[in-house]
């Protein structure tokens, strides 16, 4: 596959891919032209970096998640501790959103004469 099929396919710009292969997370099998070639499993590769990504791990995180053979070397320890840390972000952000909602249907004169709102807002200014 040339760059431009696995940008459209994994969804990811050119110059992401090429800055991937420059910290060695995927790797080009070579040039057609000034093309760079590479083979089809960098599209799983790819959606591996997407998802680690997503869930907030670092490039040299996930640098490490892959053997010196290509092959994902997963830490299962370091993805238990990452779910730990998104089921307090999706706790913070559940919190967030209900305190928006009470604000937008609070029939108070002022957001600052509701309970409900002072504490939402005291929990995002002193956490």
């Amino acid at each position: 596959m040339d760059i431009g099929e696995v940008s459209r396919t994994a969804g990811v710009p050119p110059s992401t891919l090429r800055y991937y292969e420059q910290r060695g997370l995927i790797e080009s099998t070579g040039r057609h032209g000034l093309r760079r070639q590479f083979d089809p499993s960098v599209v799983q590769r790819l959606a591996l970096i997407a998802l680690w990504r997503g869930a907030g791990f670092s490039l040299d995180e996930i640098t490490g998640m892959f053997a010196p053979d290509g092959e994902p070397r997963i830490d299962r320890a370091a993805l238990s501790a990452k779910a730990d840390d998104l089921d307090e972000r999706i706790r913070e952000l559940t919190a967030l959103r209900d305190g928006l909602r009470h604000a937008a249907a609070c029939r108070a004169p002022s957001h600052l004469e509701c309970p409900t709102f002072q504490r939402a807002l005291a929990d995002a200014a002193f956490p």
